[in-house]
């Protein structure tokens, strides 16, 4: 535990350096992985979404790819192809950027829901099918989809069911201006200021996924966090609620966010912190709910606001 919690400290700190600010959204990230969920990060352009996703897989020694989402890129783009070797006289398989640990979707919500498809069963399954032939992709896995607002010129919308494949929806924003003030200094006086060390290799992070799932959670926080999910299937606003996959990844990702902060049990402040992060991208909110300008983060906090914390 202490070595893997040495770890988890000295990736924190090299991401610190680069992303300036933003330790939250870091922890966050970091719990995401550590869970074998996916991030989507929605957020305007240049606040750091792309240095994010290098930044990470730099930290953890895990091989980058990236997919720059446009309105034409095809689902061979992502997955690969069959291409005819006339010297063989057979198809031979070129993979596709899929075929990395850390992938950066850039922009997905740009390209058409067909390709935006193509990325579930990766996601899912950690597998690919290419003309009936299935592949196996390299562990670990981690997709990083960035997203513009919807209300952005050339968007789509994700399909339901492929936010409900992301463990986590997060944003960095703005910087303050004394951290934008860093970031400046950084960037003036250091050539290579978005350079990280790598801090662990992919069979740590192997390692350290698998420690997760030993830590334990109480009982009572469980029918917590079930209280929260029952309420959202239930709830004037809302016309889909939590659906079981939301429920499990909102078990790993408390397990996730309890060892990122160094122990080995969840804590009821652990559960809450992943709440919107976790479930306010997998609800549908009503008509009626928009119109009075309501948000999953707003009702996923009023719904956690009326739930008694346990005490363990």
């Amino acid at each position: 535990m202490e070595r893997n919690k040495e770890k988890i400290t000295s990736i924190l700190n090299a991401l610190n350096q680069v992303i300036v600010g933003k330790e939250e959204v870091l922890e966050l990230s970091l719990a995401a992985f550590l869970a074998g969920g996916h991030i989507l990060l929605e957020d305007i352009p240049g606040v750091g979404k792309t240095t994010l996703a290098k930044s990470i897989s730099s930290a953890i020694g895990c091989s980058f790819g990236r997919i720059q989402f446009t309105p034409d890129t095809l689902p061979g783009d992502v997955m690969g192809y069959s291409v005819f070797n006339p010297q063989k006289g057979c198809f031979e398989f070129n993979h596709g950027v899929i075929m990395n640990q850390v992938i950066l979707a850039d922009e997905i919500n740009r390209t058409s829901p067909k390709t935006q498809s193509s990325l579930l069963e990766a996601m899912e399954e950690g597998q690919v099918t290419v003309d009936g032939k299935t592949y196996q992709l390299p562990e670990p896995f981690l997709v990083i989809a960035t997203q513009n607002p919807s209300d952005f010129l050339g968007t789509y919308h994700l399909p339901e069911a492929q936010l409900d494949r992301f463990i986590m929806k997060l944003s960095l924003g703005y910087p303050k201006r004394e951290q934008e003030q860093s970031m400046i200094d950084k960037f003036l006086h250091e050539k290579s200021w978005k350079t990280i060390e790598k801090c662990a290799s992919a069979e740590d992070m192997k390692a350290i996924r698998n420690a997760v799932h030993e830590v334990t959670i109480h009982k009572d926080l469980i029918q917590y966090l079930l209280d929260i999910v029952e309420a959202t299937r239930n709830h004037n606003y809302i016309t889909l609620g939590i659906s079981p996959r939301g429920t499990l990844a909102a078990i790993r990702a408390s397990q996730a966010m309890a060892f990122v902060r160094g122990r080995n049990f969840v804590i009821p402040d652990d559960i809450v912190h992943i709440l919107v992060p976790v479930f306010a991208h997998r609800l549908m909110l009503s008509t009626e709910a928009k119109i009075k300008k309501q948000t999953g983060e707003k009702v996923i906090l009023a719904i956690k606001n009326q739930m008694k914390v346990p005490i363990i």
